[in-house]
Parts: C-alpha cells; structure tokens; sequence
C-alpha cells in the first residue's frame, strides 16, 4: 500500500464521550449482562460511552467483507507524543508489505487541534521511538536509516538517536554508537541525551562464527538466542561535544533512563541482586549524570518485587513506579502503583486496595495525581489516582481500550485508543473536556469499504459458579434464530486478556460465515490476583471449563450450532486447545499454534526456566506435578482434526513440543498436519507467513467446522 493511496487522514473532530466517576469502578458484570441482547443493541450501549462513527457505519452499511489480503491494509498507529506547547502530536503509524515482505513504521506530526497530518520520516525507512526536545524545536527518534531500505525488523544495533528540526532540514543523527541504541531521553535542558546501549560483541577472525559458550543461568530468549555476559548499560551523550560517559557496568542490565527535574540524576531499572537470572527482583536506582563510572549507585526502591516505570514528581523529591508486592505469584501477581521517596526510600503502594494492574505512571503538572492505565475486566482506562490517599477518577473509562496516553501543558492530553469495532487512533483532550476528539483517522478509508459483524459482549456461570466475561462476533447479515459453525479463539498468556480492541482475526472468521467466542477465563488479568492465581500450578481445569461454559452460553442463546464447533489459538491459547482436544469430543476442528503438550521437555529448552521452577517445582523433585497437567499424557483422547503450528526458532515456546504433538497424533491415526514457519520466533513476522497462517486457518476450520457432516475431501500434503 503507497502512501498515496492511504496517508493519515486529517482531523475529524467527532466527540467521544469520557465517561468521567470517582473511586472504584462501577458494577461490571451488571452492565454486561445487558449486552446479551440483539447486535443493535451493542451499538447503543457503546455510543453512550465511546462511539466511533465510522466503525459503526462500517457495521450497518453495504461495504465488502474482510478478506485476508486486508491484514496488510491495517495501518497500526502508535506512540503518540504532545510537543512541549502542546499544539502538536507525534506518533508512528506500521505499514506493512506483502509484496516486499516487510512493515516499515513511520513518524507523523499532526496538529492538536486538528487539521492535516505530515509526514515526518522518509518512506521506506523505519522510526520508531519519537520524542521532542524540551524546548520543542527539534522532534527526534530511532532509526537505522542505513541504505535506505531498514525495516521494523532490524536489530537494535543498527538503530541511532535522530533529530529533525521543526524550522525545515532533513533529520541528523545525534548519536553514532557502533552497538546502536535501545532506548533515549532528552534531559530536561535538552543539551543532553540519556541512552541504554548493550555492550559490545567480541571480534572473532574467519569466517566460521565461534561456538556459543554458555554459563548463564537464564541462557537464552525468544527472539535472541543464545545470552551471553553482554549487557546493557545506561549512557549520557553532551549533544554540544559529542562526548559519550558510560553511568552503569557489571553484569546486569539497565532500561527505562530518566531524567530527575533538575537534571542531576538518571533513573534506571535494574536487577542487581547476586544473581539477577535467578529472580525478577528489578528496582529503580539513581545514578549522577555527571559521575564517575566507578562512582556509586543510590537504590531507591527495596522491595522483593519488580518496581518498574519510573517518573518523577515535578520537584523531585519521589519517583511514581508500579511495584509487585507478591512476587512469589510470578506472572499471576498484580501490578500496583506505587510512589517513593527519593531520599529515604520510603515508599507508599497507592492501589493496594484496588486489585487491579497499572502501566505507564506519570506525574500530574502540579504532583498531587499520579495518572496511569489501569486495567479493569475487558477495559483499559486512563485515571488519576490522588498521592495524598490514593483516590482513584476515572478519567476516560467504559468499553475501550487506551492503549497509550502523553500529558502536555496547560491540562492537554493525547490518547492511543480503540475498541472492537475499531483499531486505534489517537484522540486529543483539553482539561476538564468531557469530549476526546479523533486526530489520526488513519484507518478510516480503509473501514469506510468495509461491512462488519456486530460483537456482543456477555457474561456467564462456569462449572462452579464463577461468573466470567465474553464477547460473541457475529458474521455481517446475521440472521436471528440461526444457528452459526463457531470457532472458540483462546488468548494467549494465560495472565492476559480479551479487551475491548480491534481483532482482526475474529472479524476475518466472522465475514466468512462463523459466529466467535472468545472469552477472559481463570488465569486473565482484568479480573483481581485471585482470579488469576486461580490458575496456579492447575492449569487446563478451571480455564477449561470456564472456554467450554462459554460455548455452552453460544449454543444456549440459539447463536452456535452444537454440531458445527471449532476451537483454536496461539501460545497459551494454543496450549488450553491442548487441553480442551483431550478432554472433549464436540469440536469438529482445533487449530493449535505455538503450544506446549509435555512440560518436562521444556525444562532448559524454552526461557522460563525460573517461572516453571515457582509454580511447578524442579522436574526431578516434583515429577508428579508436572505429569499430572501435561495434555500430552492425555493424547490417546484425542479424535479432533488438528492442525499444529509453530515458528522454526521459537525459544518462548518452542516448536519441539509442536512436533511432539504431531508425532503422537500422527501416529494414532488422528487428522492432522504440522507446519512450521523458517526462521520465525514466536510471533510470525514475515509478511507472507502471516498471511499462510490466516489461510490455513480459514482452510482448516472449513473442511472440518463450516462443512462438518459433508464428505471429506483428501488433503494434499502442504496445501493450505
């Protein structure tokens, strides 16, 4: 797609109504349960709240449905950052190329009050990361700008800090640091740049590349490979001399630098315990801008937990960071905010009582708020929560999800937000404004020849009781009292969630005729550490059943023909359609990606090494337990068709267990089929890959699901 035909649009200044209430989060599951009604009546209780004109239109009118191909018309809009005078908004909007088999991400400027986005980096040339200068004069970002010809996958070593300057010129780089740089920030008087920078790789001669040699306890990631003791360490750049002064060393890494108000102090995250693979104990430091590299650190935060996020209080005196105060529940643990004081380490968990994560922490103008984005059932909002006690207003609330938020002078403030109708866009506000005003509109061309399914969101009982949210996408021209082939879509984690955004591959499903269930079980984040603890070294037992009551509510309500069930997702997704195929019969079709079956195998394979040694125990002392919830021990249950997939070098998941379920399958006589993706990790990147994935999908869920009952059709070996 060329950027003729599909730039960001101009403002459209349609109102979004904030819904605006202090304290705790209204009654969610009442307000739900009014949503299982007929589609229109969707489209009513959202535009009470957060109406998107286009997305409803794109839903009632008379466009063309979704078609595969589309997934590379999506533009993804990100990062959106307000200028120092608040009349302008930076952000990045993803392209991505079928035909050249790369997204490229480029950075935008549009007027906060509106009118026509420009352009701000060359076509063909990946930006991410943009920030302004403190004095607003120079917009700057990272990029590898190399040949011409980088793209969102090029590694960080590539990338270097870039400055336009807002009076006309073409970019220059502000950094040539041969390891390339991660991340940056401006200090507050814009004549310096802090830098997180990763150490640099050993020369070898020849051209044989040298073995690895391990001796880390955490030895590898997805995406990396191999770790060795490189690490990355925070920087501090004079722009007027060009003279780079290492803060931080030893063997740890260092991310999130920050500047403290009056510029004399960097913060930084960092694990600095004994042996920092053996923990997630990050804190927040303090080092001199000015130091020494042999100099002292000061530790600001002490908690067992990882504190994170760091942002400083307008007079410096505290730092406002999310905090885990349960560590020992790992991934399960919710995510607080919390602020400390600078000099005597004093630190006060402000949403204790809330039970519910928080991201993105950052002072309000005069320090008595802390805003942030709190996550609620299927919600992300944007509140304030009060330093003094810990109130929480709900500053931009309802069903949406404000994925991204900047705060500029005078009350300004910038949102990236969207819902299930519609991707995200950034919305600008004045203070005390109820309205959000669209800016970006990137996507709206593209949505205006389109013809959507309605989606309704619902809750019900599981086995025990537990009462759990849902949505339900329905295919465009549904027809009440018919009964749809359904697909349940199992999301990824476990300790995620199904939230109000835009989801391609549910719309896809939808516009080829299936009604979809997705659903937030046990072990979802929006819901309290309870909800997801719950899931606590027992996993496939209450997830499972929570998925299947979800199905049963779609078959109940007359939507899902019983006869007619597919099932599928990807990593933990994948891993819960594990379990589901070895305990059930009624799907007709699984598709299972990036999943896991035999957990022992994994033990020094994939890179949870630590997680796997909290909630299980060591395989050799705890055997049993990690038997007792693999669904490999389970496979000789299996009767449903399944199509297994997986990236060629996913270290998070790795593909051995992918193979491992084929195999069994496989020789059991099951349908089945195994594709893996070269080169891929765990998310597929490469163009042309996403769009086989999304074809086998489709291919695989017609043969089995849609054409349930007809007769089978011989699959030719890796036809899609």
């Amino acid at each position: 797609m060329t950027e003729a035909a599909r730039p960001p649009a101009g403002a459209r200044t349609r109102p979004v109504r904030m819904a605006c209430t202090n304290g705790r989060h209204p009654e969610r599951m009442a307000f739900l349960a009014s949503w299982a009604r007929p589609p229109r009546a969707l489209l009513v209780s959202i535009a009470g709240l957060a109406a998107f004109a286009v997305a409803v239109a794109a839903q009632e009118g008379s466009g063309r449905t979704l078609e595969v191909d589309d997934l590379f018309a999506l533009q993804v809009v990100s990062d959106p950052r307000i200028s120092p005078d608040g009349d302008w908004v930076a952000f990045t909007v993803r392209s991505t190329s079928l035909e050249d088999e790369r997204s490229v991400t480029r950075v935008w400027m549009i007027p906060f009050e509106g009118g026509t986005a420009r352009p701000m980096t060359r076509e063909g040339s990946s930006a991410s990361a943009p920030r302004w200068s403190p004095d607003g004069r120079y917009l700057s970002f990272l990029s590898s700008r190399g040949d011409g010809s980088d793209d969102d996958d090029e590694d960080d070593a590539e990338r270097q800090v870039w400055a336009l300057d807002r009076r006309g010129g073409e970019a220059r780089p502000l950094t040539d640091v041969p390891r390339g740089v991660s991340a940056y920030a401006w200090s507050p008087d814009g004549s310096r740049l802090a830098l997180t920078v990763r150490d640099a790789e050993e020369e070898h001669e020849g051209e044989t590349e040298p073995p690895w040699v391990i001796d880390r306890l955490q030895f590898k990631r997805d995406g990396r490979g191999y770790l060795d003791r490189r690490r990355t360490h925070v920087y501090v750049l004079d722009l007027e001399d060009e003279e780079l002064t290492q803060l931080t060393d030893g063997d740890f890494d260092d991310s999130d630098p920050t500047w403290s108000p009056d510029g004399r102090w960097v913060a930084f995250v960092s694990n600095r315990t004994d042996e920092p693979d053996a923990n997630d104990n990050d804190d927040i430091w303090l080092v001199a801008a000015d130091r020494d590299v042999s100099s002292e650190l000061r530790q600001v935060t002490t908690s067992p937990g990882p504190d994170g996020s760091p942002a400083w209080s307008p007079d410096g005196r505290w730092i406002a960071h999310t905090s885990v105060t349960e560590p020992e529940l790992i991934w399960y643990a919710t995510e607080h905010l919390a602020v400390t004081s600078v000099e005597g380490a004093q630190t006060r968990v402000l949403t204790l009582d809330l039970d519910r994560n928080v991201s993105a922490p950052r002072f309000s103008p005069d320090g008595t708020h802390v805003y942030a984005r709190l996550e609620d059932s299927a919600e992300d909002h944007l509140v304030r929560v009060a330093v003094a006690d810990g109130a929480v207003q709900r500053e931009v609330q309802g069903p949406v999800s404000v994925r991204a938020f900047d705060l500029g002078p005078d009350g300004r403030r910038v949102l990236l937000m969207g819902d299930l109708l519609r991707p995200d866009e950034v919305f600008a506000a004045e203070e005390g404004a109820s309205d959000l005003r669209e800016l970006s509109a990137v996507n709206d061309a593209w949505l205006s020849e389109l013809r959507f399914g309605s989606v309704q969101g619902f809750t019900f009982e599981s086995a025990d009781g537990t009462e759990v949210e849902g949505f339900l996408f329905l295919p465009p021209g549904y027809q009440e009292g018919h009964r749809y082939p359904t697909l349940l879509r199992i999301h990824g984690g476990p300790v995620s969630q199904y939230r109000h955004r835009f989801y391609f591959d549910q719309h896809l499903f939808a516009a080829k005729g299936y009604a979809v269930v997705i659903t937030n079980p046990r072990g979802s984040s929006g819901y309290g550490q309870d909800f997801s603890a719950q899931l606590w070294a027992d996993w496939g037992n209450k997830d499972f059943q929570d998925v299947m009551a979800g199905v049963d509510w779609a078959v109940e309500h007359g939507y899902a023909d019983p006869d007619r069930l597919g099932v599928g997702g990807w990593s933990y997704g994948g891993i819960l359609t594990n379990y589901v195929i070895t305990q059930t019969d009624r799907f007709r079709g699984a598709v299972t990606g990036a999943s896991e079956v035999l957990y022992a195998a994994n033990y020094g394979h994939d890179h949870y090494q630590r997680e796997w040694e909290a909630e299980l125990g060591l395989p050799w002392e705890n055997r049993e337990a990690w038997e007792r919830i693999s669904p490999f021990n389970e496979v000789q249950h299996v009767t449903t068709p399944t199509l297994i997939m997986g990236g060629e070098k996913d270290w998070n998941v790795p593909i051995l267990n992918s193979e491992q379920l084929y195999q069994a399958l496989k020789r059991r006589g099951v349908e089945t089929l195994l594709v893996v993706y070269p080169g891929q990790s765990h998310g597929i990147r490469t163009p042309s890959y996403q769009k086989d994935r999304l074809e086998r999908y489709l291919d695989w869920y017609d043969r089995y699901v849609m054409n349930a009952g007809a007769e089978p059709v011989t699959q030719e070996e890796g036809s899609p």
